[in-house]
């Protein structure tokens, strides 16, 4: 799959490239990203790729012409007609669910926003897609780029040292949209701490089911809206149901 960026700091995305484990998605040509830096494609001396809002305001907005430019060199390199995203607060909340999708799809062009947004007129011609990464604003697109491209990248194969890891994370339909379970590791005891004995039993029916119900427990504490999509779903049995219900009856 390939990811053609439009941004104004191409150099934000080199470390990220070279970097952890995901590198590997993108060493190998699985993932192939590609940086247009958008003064490339501005005229005049300063290169200018921004004005003042008409009407008024705060702010400066992005020429839609530099950005035609750029988006016209892309679907020439690509030749194919790509979906183009913009990281939009009006956009769908990125999701477990939108990655896979982008994950099994062809790639996609990502354009990183900067100032007060885009030319409104240049988003309606072009842009397929907006998406958002949460309730918050960035100084710009490409931090939200980068999370949409770890994200995907990680669910290459061969990517993750354990081909399995990515079906425990939290919010995967393995899990039934859970969150995941607690994690220990060496030592034993820390600080007068001890690992959960059952951890320690070797016996992986029990494990398995202590971890099921750290699933439940951490979700219903913290997103209780999964455990009403998974219920919706048909994803909780009688005894997933048994434990909701005793969690539910304790003090927080």
């Amino acid at each position: 799959m390939r990811f053609d960026i439009i941004t104004l700091f191409p150099e934000l995305f080199g470390p990220f490239l070279t970097c952890g484990v995901t590198r590997r998605a993108y060493e190998s040509g699985r993932v192939d990203v590609r940086l247009w830096n958008l003064r490339d494609y501005a005229q005049g001396n300063y290169r200018r790729v921004d004005d003042r809002p008409f009407g008024g305001g705060p702010g400066m907005v992005m020429m839609a012409e530099p950005l035609q430019r750029c988006l016209e060199a892309i679907r020439a390199d690509r030749g194919d007609r790509a979906p183009v995203v913009l990281f939009s607060p009006t956009g769908e909340k990125l999701d477990h669910v939108g990655v896979a999708g982008w994950a099994s799809g062809a790639g996609a062009v990502l354009i990183c926003g900067r100032y007060e947004g885009l030319d409104q007129r240049f988003i309606d011609q072009n842009v397929d897609v907006q998406i958002s990464v949460g309730d918050f604003v960035l100084s710009g697109g490409e931090i939200a780029a980068l999370a949409l491209l770890d994200a995907v990248a990680r669910l290459q194969p061969g990517v993750l040292n354990d081909e399995e890891s990515h079906q425990f994370d939290s919010f995967n339909p393995a899990l039934d949209g859970l969150l995941d379970c607690p994690h220990y590791t060496r030592p034993e005891v820390w600080q007068g701490q001890d690992v959960p004995e059952v951890l320690l039993s070797g016996h992986h029916a029990q494990i398995e089911r202590w971890r099921r119900d750290r699933r439940l427990e951490a979700t219903l504490r913290s997103r209780p809206d999964l455990i009403e999509a998974a219920r919706a779903a048909g994803r909780l049995d009688k005894t997933d149901e048994r434990i909701l219900a005793a969690l539910a009856s304790k003090p927080t």
